[in-house]
Parts: C-alpha cells; structure tokens; sequence
C-alpha cells in the first residue's frame, strides 16, 4: 500500500486525571471505567481494528500502570499497542498537544503522515474509522479533520463554525453552531515546532490552522457523548 492508502496509525488519549469523575478515577484511570459492560478505551480499540488500523498509541499518566496491565500488547484487539507513558518520563500529562508530540515518533515518520486522534472519555459506538476517509485526507493539504457535534449544553459557546464546503472556521462567533467531538484525523506537521515533553493544549494548533484554511471538518452521525461525570457514567451503564 501507499502512504495514500495505508491505514493510519491511531492515539487514544488516555493521560487524564478525570477530575469531575472522582471518586471513582481515585482509584481506576478515567478511560478504564465501563459502558455497557466494556471499558470505554475498549470501545474505541476495537472500532479502530475492525476498520483496519493495526498500530495504536495510548498515551497514559494517572494511573498509567493499570492502562498497561489491562491492555497489554493488544494482541487480544487485533492491535499493536504501544504506550506514550508521560507520567513516568515527565511527572503527569503532557496536555493534548504536548501528548501528541511525546507520542509523534511512535507515530509518524515524516510530516505529512496523518493519524487518528480520539479521546478515550468519549463514547461514540457508531463511529467508523474508514480507511477511505483517511486516504482522501492524506491526499490532501489540511492539517487535521475534525468530527463536530452541535453544541452540547455544556459547551453552549461551541468550537467552531462548519461552512457547506466541508471548511472549519473559528469566526464569527455567533456561527460557532458546533463543538469538536475530540475524534480527528491529524498530520503530523499540525504539532510543529512545539518541543517534546512541553505542556501545550490542541485547541490554538486548531484555531491557527482554521485561520489559515488548512482545517476541515463534517458532523458526527449517531450516538455520541462526553462522558465527564458519574452521573454521566451512570446514565450509559
């Protein structure tokens, strides 16, 4: 296969203390606590190999030793997994855009290649990870696409406005209708110049590349939520 068609690596972002989801992260990372009977981390690493995507970064802090012993090598999901442990090489997360940079080299070898990003809190069943998407993305220039879900209550100011065109702008901002749903298809290049192991958030790589035009995007179909609490938790059980 070519770069083109390949199917892209993935990072499941699962470094998070879970603040708003104690007590029950006191004790058990964030993205191992269970919907409908399966952890949400699972969720997501099973979609990913039923699509075809065979390597899988998982970057990890709180907790992170127990991310490792559920999880293991990944054989049992039809993965490679491999860990980006920032709470043992830096003393806690990174952020999402120091993550990915941490993670890069387990990722990508050049600049343009492109990967999935998807965060482990997140719980969308439906969710497809197809191979054709991303080798129409890798053909072309933008540094990331973006999943977008209309503004949820907790979030009433939204993310972004999504023109008919498929383009993702940060402006005006009473267009800004929709939220990232935090499931993206990412190039490299999008962390350029941030150094490893720096504490930087996502958010401003996404707003300077909608400036800049190199940021598209499409609403997410089907069931989606944030799961932040235990009462949100408790809702999907």
């Amino acid at each position: 296969m070519t770069r083109a068609t390949k199917p892209p690596k993935a990072l499941v972002l699962a470094a998070g203390r879970g603040e708003r989801m104690r007590p029950l992260s006191d004790l058990t990372p964030k993205p191992l606590l269970a919907v409908r009977g399966r952890p949400l981390i699972e969720w997501h690493l099973i979609a990913l190999a039923a699509a075809g995507v065979r390597e899988v970064v998982v970057n990890t802090a709180w907790l992170e030793e127990q991310l490792v012993a559920a999880l293991g090598d990944g054989a049992r999901f039809g993965l490679v997994l491999h860990y980006s442990m920032e709470g043992r090489d830096h003393g806690g997360a990174l952020e999402t855009a120091g993550g990915i940079v941490k993670a890069l080299p387990l990722l990508a070898d050049a600049p343009d290649d492109v990967f999935w990003l998807v965060s482990a809190d997140i719980h969308a069943p439906g969710f497809a990870f197809d191979a054709s998407h991303a080798a129409r993305f890798a053909a072309g220039i933008d540094l990331a696409h973006l999943w977008l879900v209309p503004n949820p209550p907790f979030h009433p100011a939204g993310d972004f406005a999504l023109d008919a065109q498929g383009r993702v702008r940060r402006e005006p901002a009473a267009d800004r209708r929709w939220t990232y749903a935090n499931i993206a298809l990412c190039r490299a290049a999008l962390v350029d110049g941030i150094p490893p192991g720096t504490h930087a958030a996502l958010g401003p790589l996404l707003f300077d590349a909608a400036h800049a035009d190199r940021l598209s995007g499409e609403a997410l179909e089907g069931e989606w939520h944030n799961i932040g609490t235990p009462e949100q938790l408790a809702a999907l059980a």
